[in-house]
């Protein structure tokens, strides 16, 4: 859970996790670790982010259950910062933003990078939205439905 919470937390899931991860810095961190990126150097050239931006960012990530620390080496006085499962399972979500700004916003042709399965060395398939039986799940198909509070 996250360390501080809204005084009114927001009852949709999107802001509340828009409020957690959706800066430019936060994202692109959680990108770059799942590239293998795990030392605070590494981040910071690779983003060219401000060091003070980059230490805020971090520490909200770990405070988050985001990312963790570990030593960098064994010996070492460096921390290593590495996705926990509750930062792994922020890869579809990463996914989706990949390839979406694929379709939407390079020229065709323009180069960009691409996410690669390792197995098979090939794209990773574009990811589909399906329903119960496996058949896509188009947005007109779906509704939001508030649930009420229950026991705590």
């Amino acid at each position: 859970m996250p360390s501080r919470q809204p005084r009114n937390p927001e009852p949709c899931p999107v802001a509340r996790s828009v409020e957690l991860i959706g800066d430019r810095w936060s994202l692109l961190i959680v990108r770059d670790a799942f590239d293998g990126m795990r030392r605070f150097g590494d981040f910071q050239r690779s983003l060219g982010v401000a060091r003070n931006i980059l230490a805020d960012r971090l520490r909200k990530l770990v405070d988050a259950g985001i990312l963790e620390t570990e030593a960098a080496a064994e010996g070492s006085a460096y921390q290593a910062y590495v996705l926990t499962p509750r930062g792994q399972s922020l890869f579809p979500l990463v996914l989706a933003l990949r390839q979406w700004g694929e379709t939407h916003l390079f020229a065709p042709g323009e180069a960009h990078s691409q996410l690669l399965d390792r197995r098979t060395g090939q794209p990773v398939p574009t990811m589909r939205v399906l329903d119960a039986q496996g058949a896509e799940l188009l947005p007109e198909q779906s509704e939001v439905r508030k649930l009420e509070r229950t026991g705590e």
